[in-house]
């Protein structure tokens, strides 16, 4: 039995990260978060006590997390500030959690020989043409467009050079984009689906042609569990299902799930540095390591999705009226 310290686990991905650790093995599981505002401890409901404590704290805070990482077997750091929009409008928390706090978790590893797990994007590629064959690979040079996708990079380099010149056992994953249960409603697709629940017409971004390379969560975190046991240290593999579908496909699909015309949706002006198109090549990922995605259907995923929104109101009620006030007042 091993046990994991997940940075970051009361989020999105990471407390979906944490129940599917807790379905899918025997570790126990320690989860540590700031519970900012897209942290819910609510996500967390219903674990066993005996293999899952929580602990409210700052990948930023050295001690603490010197103290979590003695104590534990792999961390998997998925704490990050990770919405572009905000960075636009505030760098500074982005740059402390991405970077400073990357490297705290670093040199608590470092120091401990702790293996090391680090969740990356595929936004620190940039992004591609419409019209593009290739897709993001290992290898592809970072170009990284907002505040958020730059200090993702500068973590994801940070994890090379603590590899390289200090031996820690690390390995990244770069996902695109994930969707499922437990999103905050700040998100492209839940803030549709809550909208639409809630009677009002969702809102596109510029043409909605953007295109995004989606994946279930579920997906995302089975890839990086079996990267965590059996990846090679030291490697990068990417994470995607060849998702790739435009925002307004995206939009008018979940309109359509919802009994609405697909075409009752506003069109609002595009966010500065919009990427056009991102597109993941999982092919390292499937070959070394033999995975395959459960949800390779993604309106059979958005079902899914639409379900837990509707069934689980309480969690995400909260938090809407304050980000829709935030996206009136910036026009959106």
């Amino acid at each position: 039995m091993s046990r994991l310290l997940i940075t970051g686990g009361a989020g999105f991905i990471g407390s979906n990260f944490v129940h599917y650790v807790i379905d899918h093995t025997d570790d126990t599981v320690v989860v540590l978060d700031k519970l900012t505002y897209a942290g819910n401890v609510a996500s967390l409901a219903g674990l066993p006590a005996n293999r899952y404590t929580f602990v409210h704290g700052d990948v930023c805070d050295k001690e603490l997390v010197d103290k979590l990482v003695a104590k534990s077997d792999a961390v998997v750091h998925f704490a990050a500030e990770s919405h572009n929009d905000n960075s636009l409008v505030d760098p500074e928390p982005f740059i402390m959690t991405n970077l400073y706090g990357t490297f705290s978790m670093l040199e608590a590893v470092r120091k401990h020989d702790v293996r090391y797990h680090h969740i990356s994007t595929d936004e620190v590629y940039g992004d591609l043409a419409l019209d593009d064959p290739h897709k993001f690979e290992p290898n592809s040079p970072y170009d990284p467009s907002s505040p958020y996708s730059s200090s993702k990079a500068g973590s994801d380099m940070l994890v090379r050079a603590w590899v390289r010149s200090f031996g820690v056992p690390a390995t990244i994953t770069n996902c695109s984009n994930n969707y499922g249960p437990r999103q905050h409603v700040e998100k492209f697709i839940p803030r549709q689906v809550t909208n639409i629940i809630d009677g009002v017409r969702p809102k596109l971004y510029g043409d909605g042609l953007n295109v995004r390379d989606w994946i279930h969560v579920d997906d995302h975190n089975a890839a990086v569990l079996l990267v965590l046991k059996k990846g090679r240290i030291g490697e990068t593999y990417l994470i995607g299902v060849n998702g790739e579908l435009d925002n307004k496909t995206v939009i008018e699909k979940i309109l359509l799930a919802m009994g609405q015309p697909a075409d009752a949706y506003d069109h609002v002006s595009d966010r500065p540095g919009h990427d056009r198109r991102y597109a993941i090549d999982a092919t390292k990922l499937r070959t070394e390591l033999g995975w395959e995605p459960k949800f390779r259907d993604f309106d059979a995923g958005l079902a899914h999705t639409i379900d837990w929104y509707r069934d689980n109101e309480a969690q995400w009620r909260p938090e809407k009226a304050a980000v829709e006030a935030k996206y009136v007042k910036e026009g959106h």
